[in-house]
């Protein structure tokens, strides 16, 4: 018996069958990564502190792990695996703070003083049967490329909001144009960025989560057309679909909610 066969077997009594499956597929595949390349021990080593110092770096509101996972891929990966239909899905970011205010409709979400152009964003949200009272929690960056977790000259509540569609779901609110930002890149993950030669820039965007009862919750953006790097996004996040113009101070994009299926492989956020 291989070691390898050996690590699997000692999982085999998992009781989960779900458990079971991700972790024998982690060893097998944690195993061939370690055999296709010939791994060091100083490699190993290296990889070990790596995540470490990714642990001491992340807090309640910086999520070092997700900013890895975001710029491997895998976020955004696990997105396009959720069954198609609906508006698509993208990354959630490291840097999403729950709880954010209820806001009356045409509110604006900026809070502080701002130099940042102001539009408006409006559209509706849509379900397989026509339109859906639901729930919108909005946030984005300032126009110095901060979101308010990071910055602390800014208010906790700027550019952040939740509001609540009409019958008709039709939403409104007020806010300023988002511009390109860099992720965190002080950290191991900015590190490894540099060490492979990749800028950590993203595409100007306003975040959404999207939830009405009966329907599969919705995590995505709207991006601005105009903007620098959509086709270069450092967390792999950009979603053709999802484009729209922000000329002019207005901008309209449509959500499309799916049904919620019992059993289904995806989860509700």
């Amino acid at each position: 018996m291989s070691l390898t066969d050996e690590v699997r077997a000692a999982f085999a009594n998992t009781p989960d069958p779900r458990t079971r499956e991700l972790a024998d597929a982690a060893v097998r595949h944690l195993h061939a990564f370690a055999t296709e390349v010939g791994l060091t021990r100083a490699e190993w080593r290296a990889g070990i502190d790596f995540l470490t110092a990714i642990g001491h770096i992340t807090t309640e509101t910086r999520q070092e792990f997700i900013l890895l996972s975001d710029t491997l891929g895998l976020s955004s990966l696990v997105e396009t695996l959720i069954e198609p239909g609906g508006t698509e899905h993208t990354v959630l970011g490291p840097l999403y703070v729950p709880g954010s205010p209820v806001r009356e409709l045409g509110d604006s979400t900026l809070v502080d003083e701002d130099a940042g152009e102001r539009v408006e964003i409006s559209g509706r949200v849509l379900g397989p049967d026509g339109p859906l009272r639901a729930e919108l929690d909005v946030w984005q960056n300032a126009s110095n490329r901060l979101y308010a977790v990071q910055d602390p000259a800014q208010s906790p509540e700027n550019l952040r909001g939740r509001f609540v569609t009409g019958e008709d779901g039709r939403f409104a609110f007020r806010t300023i144009r988002p511009v390109p930002y860099p992720i965190p890149d002080d950290g191991p993950v900015g590190r490894m960025l540099a060490a492979t030669a990749r800028h950590p820039w993203r595409p100007a965007h306003i975040h959404f989560i999207v939830t009405a009862p009966g329907h599969r919750a919705l995590t995505t953006h709207v991006f601005d057309a105009a903007s620098e790097y959509l086709d270069s996004d450092a967390v792999f996040g950009e979603r053709d679909s999802l484009v729209t113009s922000f000329e002019g101070g207005r901008a309209t994009f449509d959500f499309r909610l799916e049904r919620e299926v019992p059993g289904a492989l995806h989860e509700s956020r």
